[in-house]
């Protein structure tokens, strides 16, 4: 199952448009009213990465299988999602169960589309959406830390590392600040953090839908959001929903010319998977052979059995080694047994950590 992002927003953002547009379908009812998408809509959407073209070239592949990324349309939230209001719960345990946020923010100007505020201000919607998830955090370590403090008292070892992550991230959140600005002491601590599924430690990156006049350099409004986050270290891109999803329903062949004729040199949509990915921590390596070329994914700082794992779960158990050449070396050298010839094929043991482009061949046992 692919990585996954969720997709939220205020009501009328746009970003059941984005949605549509990413997965290239109309699964998800855009409408002009809150609460119109009730079940989260998922998809996967391919990874752009123009070196697994090269590769399938060079090898001569029958078959190109781009690593993919899951993305979740998740109704929108509103003030008070927290307490439950629009739903709230529901909306929040969704977002709970993926492993990123992807925020959009409206940044036009229309006055045929409502704003469930009755103003368009991209900074204070993302200040209402992230407070919302801060006071959702916020009860939920209310609840569970006097437990887990009774039973670190009671000498549980578990409860003593939960209660030492997670004290410093409620005082955090009292302070109006996000869970993602904690710093465990040690791996233990990381780890339960990580295990307490709280909303604000998700990585968030800002997608600013503008009008289509502004797709090529933004506006006004997104400028004011790409302040915003670099001000806590986060991105934004810059899209046009309704651009993206124009572009979805053309023939492959005409999408180049319509971009060039917008000033863009691809799709706002390619930018926003590319910079998820990222966001993510996430790198690509490739196997490639005669009948397929295909892109994998991995975190950064992954080791060769962890990869091998990517492919077949019996292969991280029964790693031997992984035969390896840089994406350059291979593209420059023109595949596999010029490589090697060259002497730039490496056998790469279990300590190994897996670089960005490797192309890999992974030998295990029986």
């Amino acid at each position: 199952m692919p990585i996954r992002v969720g997709i939220v927003g205020l009501p009328n953002v746009g970003k059941s448009t984005l949605f549509n547009a990413l997965t290239q379908t109309a699964a998800a009812q855009a409408a002009n009213y809150p609460f119109c998408t009730i079940e989260p809509n998922v998809g996967n959407v391919a990874v752009p990465d123009p070196r697994i073209d090269r590769l399938a070239a060079i090898a001569r592949s029958q078959k190109i299988i781009e690593t993919q990324l899951g993305f979740t349309d998740i109704a929108g939230l509103v003030k008070g999602a927290s307490k439950g209001e629009g739903l709230g719960n529901q909306f929040l345990a969704n977002i709970r169960e993926t492993d990123a946020i992807a925020h959009v923010l409206r940044c036009f100007i229309d006055d045929d589309v409502t704003h469930v505020a009755g103003r368009v201000d991209p900074v204070e919607d993302a200040e209402t959406v992230e407070t919302e998830l801060m006071l959702a955090d916020l009860e939920s370590l209310e609840k569970r830390l006097p437990a887990l403090a009774k039973k670190a008292a009671q000498g549980d070892k578990e409860a003593k590392v939960q209660v030492a992550a997670l004290t410093p991230v409620l005082e955090l959140l009292r302070e109006g600040k996000p869970a993602r600005l904690a710093e465990p002491k040690d791996e233990d601590e990381a780890r339960a953090l990580k295990n307490a599924q709280l909303l604000t430690t998700k990585p968030v990156l800002y997608v600013c839908n503008v009008e289509e006049a502004s797709a090529a350099t933004g506006n006004a409004l997104s400028d004011a959001v790409a302040k915003m986050a670099a001000s806590i270290g986060a991105k934004s891109v810059v899209v046009s929903a309704a651009i993206e999803a124009e572009i979805a329903t053309m023939e492959a062949a005409d999408r180049q010319e319509y971009l060039e004729s917008l000033g863009l040199a691809e799709t706002g949509l390619a930018r926003v998977v590319r910079a998820a990915y990222e966001l993510l921590g996430l790198i690509t390596f490739f196997t490639v052979g005669p009948k397929e070329a295909r892109a994998w994914t991995v975190k950064k700082g992954a080791r060769a059995p962890q990869a091998a794992g990517e492919i077949h779960g019996d292969f991280e158990k029964k790693f031997i080694r992984a035969e390896t050449i840089a994406y350059d070396d291979y593209v420059t050298l023109g595949g596999e047994s010029a490589a090697k010839e060259a002497g730039k094929l490496r056998a790469e043991g279990k300590d190994y950590v897996v670089a960005d482009g490797d192309v890999m061949h992974i030998l295990h046992g029986a």
